[in-house]
């Protein structure tokens, strides 16, 4: 029987698996070890490489990482929301030039800043100390991912409201993520802390760039094109909120097939965020229809087809795309550790 990973051992398989370019690889490895102790991940060569591989393939290894052109995304933005609001632009600008907590203008930290964590504190600034500045961004802070792991900020703070953070002295969840700890904690959850079936960790790396299940829910919208002959979008979103989502819309299409109505078809698809989704009477029966017409079984599980769109984004990207490059690194990892 193989003996169960102390803490020291897998901090000494981190410190060996991490590129040895990396600056302060005790570090990452401590914080990283103490995520997966935490929360309950287990530990081994290829859990720890998809961390890695995450971790490597959205900041390099850079706790806050730079974003190039971040103060023109800033300002745009601002702009934006002020125009929804009928507000003059001379009078955002004037309000810009009011001096910030730190002695400087609000335009001049928004210009130079190089960092989402820069940028983010200097909104939250903003917005205490401008009056203008709740009306603009209150609950708006346009940083909307974070940290070593660029984290989606709603999901940490979804995640926090039923896990105790581990960690004293926390400020808060969104400054948290720009931390070490924080961001690999967060990253980790995101990455592991939620049951699926999945045979590859790519369809992990997929859920983390495009929503968890969503390599689960993609699979069932192929099924759902493959029974109906309609074809649709496969972006892994099931429902879609105020209207009948276009995947809804061919479901229901089958509701005599299925044996089912469009309220328990409705509400079927509302577990889409859940592992539940799969002991549903629709999920069965529709790959069941599926695979009767296909003549073949059907995947459970498929790469979600999303095209990459935000102003941090400058070229075609991909969904596919970024699954694809996180487990080139994984593999990577994986030869580093021998398997």
């Amino acid at each position: 029987m193989r003996r169960e990973r102390t803490p020291e051992d897998v901090r000494a398989a981190l410190k060996r698996l991490i590129p040895s370019s990396v600056q302060d690889r005790a570090g990452w490895a401590a914080d990283i070890q103490a995520a997966y102790q935490v929360l309950g991940v287990p530990p081994s060569n290829d859990n720890l490489c998809a961390s890695l591989a995450v971790i490597e393939q959205e900041s390099g290894y850079k706790v806050d990482p730079t974003v190039p052109g971040l103060g023109k995304i800033a300002r745009e933005e601002i702009d934006r929301r002020a125009g929804k609001l009928g507000i003059p632009s001379i009078v955002v600008s004037g309000a810009l030039l009011v001096k910030s907590s730190d002695g400087r203008s609000y335009a001049d930290r928004i210009d130079n800043a190089r960092t989402e964590g820069e940028l983010s504190r200097t909104y939250e600034d903003l917005v205490e100390r401008v009056p203008m500045g709740r009306r603009l961004l209150a609950r708006a802070n346009p940083v909307h991912t974070a940290g070593p792991m660029q984290v989606s900020v709603d999901f940490a703070e979804r995640f926090s409201a039923n896990h105790a953070y581990p960690y004293a002295n926390a400020d808060s969840v969104r400054h948290e993520l720009f931390t070490r700890r924080g961001g690999t904690y967060y990253g980790i959850a995101h990455l592991f802390v939620y049951p699926n079936h999945y045979s590859r960790h790519i369809y992990r790396f997929a859920d983390f760039n495009a929503g968890q299940y969503a390599s689960r829910n993609a699979a069932f919208q192929n099924a759902a094109s493959i029974a109906s002959g309609v074809k649709l979008a496969l972006d892994g979103d099931l429902v879609t909120p105020d209207t009948v989502s276009a995947t809804e819309t061919v479901v229901r299409s089958l509701r005599g097939p299925l044996g089912m109505d469009d309220t328990a078809i409705h509400s079927a698809l509302q577990g889409e965020s859940s592992i539940d989704f799969e002991e549903t009477t629709l999920y069965k029966q529709m790959f069941a229809l599926a695979e009767q017409r296909a003549h073949h079984a059907l995947p459970r599980a498929m790469i979600p087809q999303i095209n990459l769109v935000g102003p941090k984004i400058s070229r075609k990207l991909t969904t596919e795309w970024y699954a694809d490059r996180v487990e080139s690194r994984y593999r990577a990892c994986m030869a580093r550790a021998g398997g």
